[in-house]
Formats: structure tokens, C-alpha cells, sequence
């Protein structure tokens, strides 16, 4: 009988890391599939997944290979690799370590995240002006993310730390899946019926795969709807979704939404103790300025001496009397004085006088009249000669067979020009 011969988990990891190198056809591979999961170390590494439509395949790219690299790597990227296949012995895992990699273009995922952030763009779901001001003091938080996990549990501690008196209502929801963004507008739908002051609206990290239902294009059209002001914390701070740029205000992490949410009780605290200050610095100087005016007063010469200052107001008065009563006296001798001389003109002392004196004035203007009465200057002999109801003043202005209109004292006559001589 053969005897049994055990190995640890290194020999058996460095024999199947042997059979992997030995392999000239791992040695040598060309792939092409869609990033996903990447992540950049500070050294300079690249990690990230390899995928088509059913499988996948860890992938690293160190430091020295990645610095020839023409573009910057991300999730949703179709790329092109040339490397080799191993196994990592620590982990057992075998994996794709990268030579050379090319943009192929962009996956299909992030092709239609593009599309649909355009779409929306253009409709202005984005703007601004559409956003509503997150309340600086609230006091019920609702939260739509995951009832287990560790995005809800930092969510809560965050809130409880910085500002415990705020209330918290979870609004349990799918995050990940077919059926997550159906549940997500559903829970929306539910939280904005709840008089809340603010909604963190997220979950955890993950790969744009797993953070899909938050770029659905139903969700995006459910936020837009809200009346309640709404934090989107959706991933990392690098991972960017349709309901980041929807969302009133977007937080990098579940952790960071709820440190915009609510302000920190302390900051609070010492805001009140300063406005509390302030506020007994105002009183005691504004005692101090009546103080300092109730002595001003008291001091003054109204308070100190009263009875001089009726005696000058009472001497000022005298003055005024006797100013007005020697105005009055003057005024009426004025009158008294124009109603003599009104009384002693001739007017009032001789009517019939000046009656008479009008009447000779009468008719020595009517003589007058009656010397230039036209008609008394064709009673002497004279005539007026019209022609067309003009007076002729030249005998320029008459011609042969002009009919003219010949006014003597007692009427008119009328004649025809036979001959005009000069």
C-alpha cells in the first residue's frame, strides 16, 4: 500500500505556480475583455478584474509596465492585454500579470451611463436651480440604503456622534440587482411622505456592475420628483453615478453624507456659548451707555436749574406778547389812516360831481366816433368802390368790363368799366 504523503498549502501553490510558468501557452497570452474593480496603488501598481459576459479574471500590472501606458485606466473600459498567466502562492489565486495593455473602448455599461447622463443633462435634471437647500439644523434624517452592511451602520454611529438629538427612520432597500432600482423608486416614493428635513440616499462601494441600479434611468426621474432634499452617497469618493448628479448634494461616502447632513454638536455648542456671549456683552454695554446717559442728564442744566429755565421761557414769551400787540396796534392805525382818506375824497363828498365829469368825458368820445363813422363820410358825398368785396385803392387794380360795387350814403350801385385811364 502506498503511503500517504501530505503537503502544505505553500508546496502545493509553488507546484501548480510551476505547472502555470512551464506552460508556453500561459507564457505568452492575449486577452481582451472590460475593467472592472480597479484600483491604482500609491506605488504605481495597477489591480483590477478582466471580464466578458460570463466570467472573470484577476489582473495586475506593476509599476514599471503601467508608466508605458498612453491613457489612464477605469472601470467600464474595454481594453486589449498581452501578458502571462500565474498563480499568486499567497492566495492561490491564479492570475493575468500585464505587459502591455491598449483601450479597445468603452464598455458597455459606461457607454450607456454616458448616454444617459447626456439624455438627462439635456432635459436639465442637473441644474441647479432645480436643487433644494440642505437644512443646516434637521430633525428627522430618513435613510434608503441597505438594512445590513457597513454603509447604514456608519450612516447611524456618524449621525449619533455628531448630532444625537436629530431622529433616524431607515428605509430598508435593495441596492444591488434586477430588482433594486424598482425598490429604490419605491422607497423614495414612501420617504418623501414622511415630513423628513433631509434623505442620505446610497450604499457601500462596489464595482459599476454592483452599483448599477443607481445610474437606472427610473431612479434618476424619482429623485428629480422629491420635495425633500436628498444626499446622494453612492461608493467611493472616485465612484460617480446618475443619482450623484441628480441629488440636491453629492456626498463622497455613506460616511461623508451623514457629516453633511447634520452639523457637529460641538461646533453647535460653542456657537451657542459664543452667541451667549455676545449676546451678555450687548446687555452690559448698552447698561453702561444709559448708565452713562441717566448721568449726562442729571448733570444737565434743565435738571439743575429748572426755575431758570422757566423764567427765561417766561421772559421770551413777555417779548413775544408785546411784539404782537405793537403789530396790531400799528395795523389798525394803518386802517384807521386809509379809511380818512377814503372818506374825504371828493367821490364820497360830491357824487353828482364826478357823474357829470363822466358824462362831459361820454360825450366828447362819442363826437369822436362820430366824425369816423364811414357813413357820415358818404353823407358828404363820398363812395366806397368794391370789387369781389375788396375796396379799390389803385386804379391798377381795375380793368375793362370788371364789375364794380359803388356804396353812396343811401345803397349801392353797380356798374361795368368801359374805359380806365391813368
Amino acid at each position: 500500500m502506498k503511503e500517504k504523503r501530505y503537503v502544505t498549502i505553500s508546496e502545493l501553490n509553488r507546484y501548480l505556480k510551476n505547472k502555470f510558468d512551464t506552460d508556453t501557452n500561459l507564457q505568452k497570452i492575449y486577452l481582451k475583455g472590460e475593467i472592472s474593480n480597479f484600483k491604482g496603488h500609491t506605488r504605481g501598481h495597477l489591480y483590477f478584474t478582466l471580464k466578458d459576459e460570463t466570467s472573470r479574471l484577476n489582473a495586475v500590472m506593476f509599476s514599471y509596465q503601467a508608466a508605458n501606458l498612453k491613457f489612464v485606466p477605469e472601470d467600464g473600459m474595454k481594453v486589449l492585454i498581452e501578458g502571462k498567466i500565474s498563480v499568486y502562492e499567497a492566495s492561490g489565486n491564479y492570475q493575468v500579470y500585464v505587459d502591455k495593455m491598449e483601450n479597445e473602448g468603452l464598455g458597455d455599461l459606461f457607454q450607456q451611463f454616458e448616454e444617459l447622463k447626456k439624455k438627462l443633462a439635456a432635459e436639465g435634471l442637473f441644474k441647479d436651480d432645480h436643487k433644494i437647500s440642505i437644512p443646516k439644523y434637521p430633525n428627522r434624517i430618513g435613510v434608503i440604503t441597505a438594512p445590513t452592511g457597513a454603509a447604514v451602520k456608519d450612516i447611524i454611529s456618524t449621525v449619533k456622534r455628531r448630532y444625537p438629538i436629530a431622529e433616524i427612520i431607515i428605509f430598508p432597500s435593495l441596492v444591488q440587482g434586477s430588482g433594486a432600482a424598482p425598490d429604490l423608486v419605491k422607497q423614495l416614493e414612501i420617504a418623501d411622505t414622511y415630513n423628513l428635513d433631509v434623505i442620505i440616499f446610497g450604499r457601500g462601494g462596489g464595482s459599476i456592475e454592483d452599483l448599477w441600479s443607481f445610474n437606472e434611468e427610473i431612479v434618476a426621474r424619482a429623485i428629480y420628483k422629491m420635495q425633500t432634499p436628498i444626499i446622494s452617497a453612492v461608493g467611493h469618493e472616485i465612484d460617480f453615478t446618475i443619482s450623484d448628479f441628480v441629488a440636491d448634494l453629492r456626498a463622497p461616502t455613506p460616511t461623508g453624507a451623514a457629516e453633511m447632513a447634520v452639523p457637529n454638536i460641538i461646533d453647535v455648542n460653542n456657537h451657542l456659548n459664543n452667541l451667549m456671549i455676545r449676546s451678555n456683552k450687548f446687555i452690559d454695554n448698552k447698561i453702561k451707555l444709559s448708565e452713562h446717559k441717566l448721568a449726562v442728564l442729571k448733570r444737565s442744566y434743565a435738571l439743575s436749574n429748572p426755575l431758570n429755565i422757566y423764567e427765561a421761557k417766561e421772559q421770551k414769551l413777555s417779548l413775544i406778547i408785546d411784539k404782537i400787540q405793537n403789530f396790531m396796534h400799528n395795523k389798525l392805525n394803518n386802517l384807521e389812516l386809509k379809511y380818512n382818506n377814503l372818506i374825504s375824497k371828493q367821490v364820497l363828498t360830491n357824487p353828482k360831481l364826478i357823474i357829470q365829469d363822466k358824462q362831459n368825458e361820454y360825450e366828447k368820445l362819442l363826437e369822436k366816433i362820430t366824425l369816423l363813422n364811414p357813413l357820415n363820410i358818404l353823407n358828404k358825398g363820398y363812395a366806397m368802390v368794391k370789387k369781389d368785396d375788396e375796396i379799390i385803392k389803385s386804379i391798377k387794380s381795375v380793368k375793362k368790363n370788371d364789375e364794380l360795387n359803388i356804396k353812396v350814403y343811401e345803397g349801392s350801385i353797380i356798374s361795368v368799366v368801359k374805359e380806365v385811364k391813368e
